[in-house]
């Protein structure tokens, strides 16, 4: 593909592509500005390195996208099964897909596939090598969550993104969910409905099976898997188990919810305690359950957070964030079934923001059936509902974001620096039950 020519300039699409990023370090660029350095053909480049379960999601939240602003040119995984289930899913999208069992390849051919970004949904251990190569081979990156096994990976992530001036998105899709965004910005910080902040807590129970079965048929080259950090096919299906190749539960799971924590408070925690055990399965390396307790100073004084992840059962209560203030309480979850907001009595009255449509109060009857088995028991509060629906997947307004950030119309909403310390609360869990005691952060844990 040939650059294009913009406007009276010499600015071809992949030289606009990568320069649009300044946008992402605070530079919104205004409209006339932005259309007239627009591409007239207006896509992004894309490859896929790892389809695997997270990224079959991606994909199919990116196809959603009226007029895609990208073209999918190039998929890479070590599994033929997996490039077979890409390429069938992509048939309509781009019947000529290129493949790799290789990324280093996929890398190598950028300039005869004119790429200009990425997505990266392997394995947690592998996600800082790929994304620095990435970076380093002059591509943006949207990186899955968490960023890395280890913070120090971490921070070579950030590092690289700044050295080469590209973007670098983390998969916290949360932050680009407009109920999310509508809860932060108008809910808790313009309209300050909860008050004072004083306690969070949160979870993510779901039942987890047994080990995936290996199929030898279909099975990974024994040597291509230990290239690539496996033992065998048992590691390379249940990853996410092994100690070596990633964090566990907490981090696929509680990643998300303490992110949340993080955001809502406008602030890190000051140390973390934690607990965890194999109380369900047996034959795993890492924790089937974790239970988490923060302690931070907020801007708007002391709070606590509790989180559990319970990866056994579907009975669990599923998954939700749920914030307290001394005017109000906020439950938030990617499903609306779990969202909703209370006033405690005595609070100031809410219905001005009802009128402006922030909130939306249930009727009286069905928000007071309660029955109480005790005289001293509180009056239930009055309840309502947060009116902003997500008629999209929930990765989808993330994609768009990353892809806004690259031609240059928006910030990114979960940049690698900001990730970073944010996921620095995590990183500390596992060591947290292992020592069995509270841990202290310190300002250089934070640090890039």
């Amino acid at each position: 593909m040939n650059d294009s020519v913009i406007s009276n300039n010499s600015v071809g699409r992949r030289q606009f592509l990568k320069t649009g990023a300044l946008a992402s370090g605070g530079i919104l660029l205004a409209p006339s500005i932005m259309k007239a350095q627009s591409s007239p053909n207006g896509k992004i480049n894309l490859a896929i390195l790892g389809y695997g379960k997270q990224g079959e999601v991606l994909t199919t939240s990116m196809l959603e996208i009226p007029n895609p602003p990208f073209h999918i040119v190039a998929v890479a995984d070590i599994w033929k099964n997996s490039i077979g289930k890409c390429r069938s899913a992509l048939r309509t999208h781009n019947p000529g897909l290129k493949w790799y069992f290789d990324y280093r390849e996929l890398i190598a051919a950028k300039d005869e596939l004119d790429l200009d970004a990425v997505i990266i949904a392997t394995p947690d251990f592998w996600h800082a090598r790929h994304t620095n190569a990435c970076l380093e081979a002059g591509l943006h990156v949207y990186c899955e969550k968490m960023m890395a096994k280890t913070p120090e990976e971490a921070r070579s992530m950030v590092r690289t993104a700044k050295k080469t001036g590209h973007l670098l998105q983390i998969g916290h899709q949360r932050r680009s969910n407009p109920r999310y965004l509508h809860a932060y910005h108008n809910l808790t910080m313009r309209a300050k409905l909860l008050g004072r902040f004083t306690t969070a807590n949160g979870q993510w129970n779901r039942s987890a099976k047994p080990f995936r079965e290996v199929n030898p048929r279909i099975a990974v080259d024994q040597v291509l898997l230990e290239e690539n950090g496996f033992e065998n096919m048992e590691q390379f299906l249940n990853w996410r188990w092994f100690r070596d190749l990633s964090g566990g539960p907490i981090s696929d799971l509680g990643s998300h919810q303490i992110d949340i924590f993080n955001w809502f408070f406008n602030s890190l925690p000051k140390s973390v305690m934690a607990s965890g055990g194999n109380d369900y399965f047996q034959g795993r390396e890492w924790y089937d359950n974790v239970m988490v307790l923060y302690e931070y100073d907020t801007p708007d004084g002391p709070a606590r957070a509790f989180y559990q992840t319970l990866a056994t059962t579907g009975a669990g209560g599923g998954y939700y964030e749920y914030f307290m203030g001394d005017e109000g309480a906020m439950r938030m979850s990617e499903n609306p079934a779990f969202t909703k907001m209370y006033r405690e009595a005595g609070a100031p009255d809410w219905d001005e923001w009802a009128d402006k449509g922030f909130i939306r109060k249930e009727e009286a009857a069905a928000a007071k059936v309660q029955t109480k088995v005790d005289v001293r028991e509180s009056a239930p509060p009055d309840a309502y509902d947060i009116p902003i629906v997500l008629d999209k997947k929930p990765h989808t307004p993330h994609l768009e974001n990353f892809f806004a950030a690259i031609n240059g119309k928006a910030k990114l909403n979960s940049d690698g620096e900001h990730t970073f310390k944010s996921e620095m609360a995590i990183f500390r869990v596992n060591e947290a039950v292992a020592a069995r005691k509270a841990i202290e952060f310190t300002e250089d844990d934070f640090k890039v």
